[in-house]
């Protein structure tokens, strides 16, 4: 059922054009944003809905009837609107704020106060979470709170259509998810349909149905966030560079904008590997984006360090990753800004190679042991097993910027490899006796400088892969020596 229909709507003040023919629909039980930048038209389009502006061109219906048709206390009954800010009202309780939300219930000159006027302003506290302030005046309350007292007001008024305009303008993170998540709960359990202007594209992405974006009073896209916020649209209307990255938590873009000046020219010359008594560290001069499935600092991140620590073989793992977390402070890492891994193998040990391309370089740290040598396709088959030293653990540093495929794809093209180089050293695992294709505890790190030349794809077919592969498979082989030499030596 659509509760809301603007058709062809448009406005001018005076000789500028604000508005242009703009048309959508909005179903009930919706939550549907409007998004833009500022002068795009939102506020005024938002404006015309609230029937705050007389509508000269198009027409605007709420649940199939025009909105000219519906008186104002009609429109009360119907619809509540959340400003962005509203002045406290002096000597005013949140309990009388919210109480004038049910104005448009009542009849006759001298109205009374009924049972479900109180269920009403009650239902409405418990809903946005202030309940407990119930007697407080309005304006010793919180930014964040007293926003929530305002939708408190609005959701008293048992409104169909709830219309807001940057509800969470000039609240901190914390209120804003407050007051968001009450709205979203609002909606699903009440069958309430809302629109609200956000200028957040993070916030109308994570929390909105659909969206409509505006460019200079036009309609730019229609649709999901996931369908038509796509980086070249936002960048068109923003104009500015905007990144897509997918939500780690929901299933919703995220957006970032990239700012002006970014290095574009290669710096890939400040790498230092040094070492501790008991680990081997890569430093970068420049912060590196990051894939890895380390200990600390798995999946996407910014690191400018590689820590790879070495435990012994009666190593407590119960707590692997606050040991290394509290290991990485006492050293002076950040463990923000640090990529950790562990291994039982002597970390004296590490191979460090490098590869100089016409328009690229890689260069690669490894250490690397077998005794936990295991056939991923038959570690099924494994009984647990006595402690033995072993992890095959892998840094690889690209100068280059990086897609997001090409990062998966350089850990294809290096797992490949290594796996290449584990076969023709006969490392066979010795539950199964079959080749081995790594150990059980293998960890890699792609990093890039994201500088310099783009790489789209890192696969075997490209220049970037067999760089990689080559690399990864001559540092593993030459680690497997070392090992081989230092467990001889003992």
């Amino acid at each position: 059922m659509m509760m809301l229909e603007v058709r062809a709507v448009s406005h001018r003040y005076g000789p500028k054009q604000v508005l242009d023919r703009v048309t959508f629909s909005v179903e009930k039980g919706e939550l549907f944003g409007i998004v833009g930048p500022n002068g795009s038209g939102k506020t005024t389009l938002l404006k015309l809905i609230c029937k705050e502006l007389p509508l000269a061109s198009g027409e605007i219906k709420i649940h199939g009837q025009p909105l000219l048709a519906l008186s104002a206390k009609q429109w009360a009954r119907f619809a509540a609107v959340l400003p962005q800010t509203a002045e406290a009202a002096p000597g005013y309780t949140v309990r009388e704020t919210v109480a004038l939300g049910r104005y448009a219930h009542q009849r006759g000159l001298f109205p009374t106060w009924t049972k479900e006027d109180e269920a009403a302003v009650q239902e409405a506290l418990r809903a946005v979470g202030l309940a407990d302030k119930i007697d407080e005046p309005l304006e010793r309350l919180s930014g964040g709170e007293r926003q929530r007292a305002y939708l408190a007001r609005a959701l008293a008024q048992k409104p169909q259509l709830l219309l807001l305009d940057e509800p969470t303008n000039h609240m901190d993170v914390s209120g804003q998810v407050r007051l968001l998540d009450r709205l979203a709960e609002a909606a699903r359990s009440r069958d309430l349909t809302v629109v609200a202007v956000f200028h957040d594209m993070n916030v109308a992405s994570l929390y909105c149905d659909r969206v409509l974006v505006l460019k200079e009073g036009k309609t730019a896209a229609l649709g999901t966030p996931t369908d038509v916020m796509t980086p070249a649209l936002l960048e068109e209307v923003f104009a500015a560079p905007i990144v897509r990255l997918a939500h780690p938590a929901a299933a919703k873009p995220m957006f970032s904008f990239v700012p002006k000046g970014k290095q574009e020219e290669s710096s890939a010359g400040g790498l230092r590997l040094s070492f501790l008594d008991d680990a081997a560290v890569l430093a970068s001069c420049q912060p590196l984006r990051v894939l890895s499935s380390a200990l600390i600092g798995a999946g996407f991140q910014w690191a400018t360090h590689f820590v790879n620590r070495q435990v012994g073989l009666d190593y407590d793992c119960g707590d692997a990753e606050g040991d290394m977390r509290r290991y990485l402070e006492q050293h002076g890492f950040s463990p923000e800004r640090t990529i950790g891994m562990m291994t039982a193998v002597d970390v004296h040990d590490a191979v460090w190679l490098q590869k100089e391309g016409e328009a690229f370089s890689v260069a690669i740290m490894t250490t690397a042991g077998v005794g936990n040598a295991v056939d991923a396709a038959r570690a099924w088959q494994h009984k647990p097993l006595a402690a033995r030293p072993g992890t095959i653990n892998m840094v690889i540093v690209i100068d280059g910027v990086l897609t997001e495929a090409a990062f998966v794809q350089a850990m294809m093209t290096a797992t490949e490899a290594k796996v290449k180089a584990l076969a023709d050293c006969s490392v066979c695992d010795l539950e199964t006796g079959t080749l081995a294709t790594g150990t059980s505890t293998d960890s890699l790190a792609v990093a890039a400088t994201q500088t310099g030349r783009t790489f789209a794809y890192a696969g075997t077919a490209t220049e970037l892969g067999r760089a990689i592969g080559r690399l990864v498979y001559e540092a593993t082989i030459e680690a497997l020596d070392r090992y081989k030499r230092r467990r001889g030596r003992r």
